[in-house]
């Protein structure tokens, strides 16, 4: 009943962090962190899960690729594209991918012994459908930290070295390497600076060009849990300078993170660990997160499987007067996938309007797009609901400056108190004039993406009836232009 039309999710087990993310031959690769014969989590049991896409977009499962052994749990990490062959791991004939991920070792960690994660890797030559550990490893042993894992590893082509980007407790590390076997300590990066309400997770260094100009900034994202901006797991960046061996915030963001204190993602509840491919084609930088929240991720009323990830989204540095901003935006190929339209260049009115033949749509699997021109200062919602009389609300409040999500009354939230505690926000700065929504429907998320991708709301819902009809409410006379809903059909 819960399973999404279009966003990844296993057939059966649990699923979390998205892992050794890369594009090979014209395929993209997801692992994911997988428990695959039960619906929660088992620690000392994680598997790497697989699946495979063409564009991104419809995805296709394969057989978990790699599984726990005795020296412990298969947590997360990343994945490359040896192209040169610096680990020596090719054959001559294919070039190797090389994971690299954390081992959890649960005797240790039941022992309460404080080294119980460790680095390691394995190969692939046959395009990452099966896999060899390396007989020696782990690469990179625990020197002395409890929470020491979730490597990402790139290649810094400057410097001619591999980096890892690595979890210390509340802080990154990072190391580099030659062969991906000999690992060197680098720097750390993050003591006081950005969120610190729990561990910094899921770590992504890469280099990005400021959006129309040649100038290249280091973004560094960090996913941390708790302590997310409407509560549990979410994830921040930051924009600075990387020389090889240590991660410097820019001047201009470090100015910008004492007003705001920490720059986020995504605003909404569900967008965890979200990191991105390697080696995609054309310098794309393409992330893809965990569609959930530890605060109640095993708890949601599905029973076969359990998680699903975001859509896939291109990320891009947008510098604004003083500020930088990682906008991100749904990738491009789900356009190809629209089966129906609709189109309404303008409503004008007042009070609560219903969205013209929106119920000739499929809002199981929908975008919709539109502009709010002339805003006032009052507050603009528009309204999912259906026939039991639930609903999702999400909109602007141009009173007191913020974007909402409200999934109190979207149907079955009973199941954890965390779930839908209180409404989502995410402020904006001053009176919005005008305000572009792009809205990602499936049949249990919404993904907002405003002004472009400036602001990013991911939540999850759980209707007992599918939403199918939209509308707006207004206090004043209001213009709402160019409005474009796209029915999906992925199959």
């Amino acid at each position: 009943m819960y399973r999404p039309n279009f966003h990844f999710s296993p057939q059966k087990g649990w699923m979390n962090d998205p892992n050794g993310l890369f594009y090979l031959n014209g395929t993209y690769h997801l692992f994911f962190q997988h428990t695959p014969f039960q619906s929660v989590p088992d620690f000392g049991k994680m598997h790497w899960g697989h699946a495979i896409s063409k564009d991104l977009v419809k995805w296709e499962e394969l057989t978990p690729a790699i599984a726990y052994d005795e020296k412990g749990a298969i947590f997360s990490g990343s994945a490359v594209v040896d192209t040169d062959n610096t680990s020596g791991f090719g054959d001559g004939k294919n070039v190797p991918v090389v994971a690299i991920f954390t081992y959890n070792d649960m005797k240790k960690e039941k022992a309460g012994e404080i080294d119980a994660q460790s680095q390691a890797i394995a190969y692939s030559l046959d395009n990452g459908k099966t896999w060899t550990k390396y007989s020696n490893n782990p690469v990179l042993k625990n020197p002395g930290i409890k929470d020491f894992r979730d490597p990402k590893v790139f290649w810094d082509a400057k410097r001619k070295q591999w980096v890892m980007g690595l979890a210390a407790q509340d802080r990154q590390h990072f190391y580099g390497s030659k062969n991906l076997k000999d690992w060197t300590f680098l720097s750390e990066f993050g003591k006081d600076v950005g969120g610190h309400g729990g561990v910094w997770e899921c770590p992504d260094l890469f280099p990005i060009k400021v959006e129309g100009t040649n100038e290249e900034k280091w973004v560094l994202i960090v996913n941390i849990n708790p302590g997310g901006p409407n509560g549990g797991s979410a994830a921040q960046y930051f924009v600075g300078d990387f020389d090889g061996k240590t991660f410097k915030m820019d001047d201009v963001f470090t100015k910008q993170l004492q007003k705001e204190k920490v720059a986020w993602l995504d605003w909404g509840r569900d967008n965890y660990a979200s990191v991105s491919f390697d080696n995609v084609p054309d310098n794309k930088r393409v992330i893809i997160g965990w569609m959930s929240n530890w605060d109640y991720a095993d708890k949601v009323p599905t029973s076969a499987w359990r998680g699903s990830a975001t859509i896939p989204r291109e990320i891009q540095l947008v510098k604004k007067g003083n500020d930088y901003t990682l906008v991100n935006n749904p990738v491009k190929e789900i356009n190809k996938y629209v089966s129906k339209t609709i189109k309404v260049k303008n409503i004008k009115g007042k009070g609560k309007l219903s969205i013209p033949e929106a119920g000739k749509i499929d809002l199981t699997q929908a975008i919709i797009n539109f502009n709010l021109k002339n805003l006032k200062q009052e507050t603009y919602t528009f309204t999912l609901s259906n026939a039991a009389g639930e609903s999702l609300d999400f909109g602007i409040n141009n009173s007191d400056h913020y974007l909402f999500l409200d999934r109190t009354k979207s149907g079955k939230t009973d199941f954890s108190e965390k779930f839908a505690p209180k409404i989502t926000k995410a402020p904006l700065e001053g009176n919005q004039k005008e305000a572009a929504f792009k809205i990602i429907l499936d049949k249990t998320s919404i993904e907002i993406f405003y002004n472009n991708g400036e602001k990013v709301i991911t939540e999850i819902f759980f209707s007992n009836q599918p939403f199918t009809e939209l509308s707006v409410s207004l206090n004043q006379e209001t213009e709402l232009n160019n409005l474009v809903i796209n029915q999906l059909n992925i199959n």
